[in-house]
């Protein structure tokens, strides 16, 4: 048995290794967040273990598009959830099973090293999502930029260019960082602030980096033969910004939760939509914009 812990979006949780099989090898995005063995405030604890096999099959109701993969959700009559993880190849990865508190958890890993590695991860970023929907939390689909020790996050569907347009901050605005790439933790801190997190979690960019900014803005991306910015109204900010978290609608607790923390966000940040070409001109329109409100 092997005990891990690790630190993201400033919630602790634990991971325990309990069979030979895995280890955290299959968790090597996650290096930078480890930390020192405790016990208290944990988010969650899961269990990683071959050998473990649910008492029963709860009853399918519906899939979780975690990351563009569609996962098999399964609810028991306690509460509790299953979930059956598929790779993008289609293959049957991990089973989890997670209680109606999102505070614990088991896994069961199938296959070879990477579909382990990918069933696992997506299994903690799940919980990770879950937990943190009762805890002011939340993990945003976007690619987040920093600058002058603020996070800039840029929002939109696959394939709108939001690591286009960081990347065109990256390459044409001095002092620019990337925190993230696909999966931030955005949090509502006790003081009503409102920070920007790194996580283990970037799709296809592998930029794991254990960091952290108050939030700037937010930026919605829509493609346009021409660059114009706006700021948003109160309902396009709520339509943009709560499509782009990880959320399970059919879970009252988790729904509001996510609801109520994006409500939080808006109060405390600004949202914009930037109509735009994948071009040097649209990263300094939308750096000049967001600067001077």
């Amino acid at each position: 048995m092997e005990s891990k812990y690790y630190k993201v979006g400033g919630h602790t949780y634990k991971l325990v290794f309990l069979d030979d099989r895995n280890t955290d090898k299959l968790l090597m995005s996650s290096k930078p967040f480890e930390v020192n063995p405790t016990e208290e405030n944990l988010m969650f604890t899961m269990q990683v273990n071959d050998n473990w096999t649910p008492k029963e099959k709860g009853q399918e109701i519906g899939h979780f598009d975690c990351g563009g993969n569609m996962h098999d959700v399964y609810k028991l009559n306690d509460g509790s959830y299953q979930i059956l993880v598929s790779n993008p190849a289609g293959h049957k990865c991990c089973l989890l099973e997670t209680n109606a508190t999102f505070d614990f958890a088991n896994v069961k890993l199938n296959g070879s090293d990477s579909m382990r590695t990918f069933g696992l991860n997506n299994a903690l970023m799940m919980v990770y999502a879950f937990a943190g929907s009762l805890r002011n939390t939340i993990l945003i689909h976007a690619s987040v930029v920093r600058k002058d020790d603020f996070g800039y996050l840029c929002l939109g569907v696959s394939g709108t260019g939001k690591s286009t347009h960081t990347g065109l901050w990256l390459k044409h605005i001095e002092g620019t960082d990337l925190m993230n790439d696909d999966n931030p933790v955005v949090r509502v801190e006790e003081n009503g602030t409102v920070r920007v997190y790194g996580s283990p979690w970037s799709g296809k960019t592998p930029c794991y980096r254990n960091t952290d900014a108050p939030v700037g803005a937010f930026l919605q991306l829509k493609q346009a033969p021409y660059n114009k910015i706006r700021q948003m109204t109160v309902v396009e900010t709520f339509a943009s910004l709560l499509p782009s978290c990880s959320v399970m609608k059919w879970d009252e607790r988790n729904y509001t939760g996510v609801c109520d923390t994006v409500k939080a966000i808006m109060e405390h940040s600004k949202t914009f939509l930037l109509e735009c070409l994948p071009d040097e001109a649209a990263c300094q329109l939308s750096y000049s914009t967001i600067r001077a409100v």
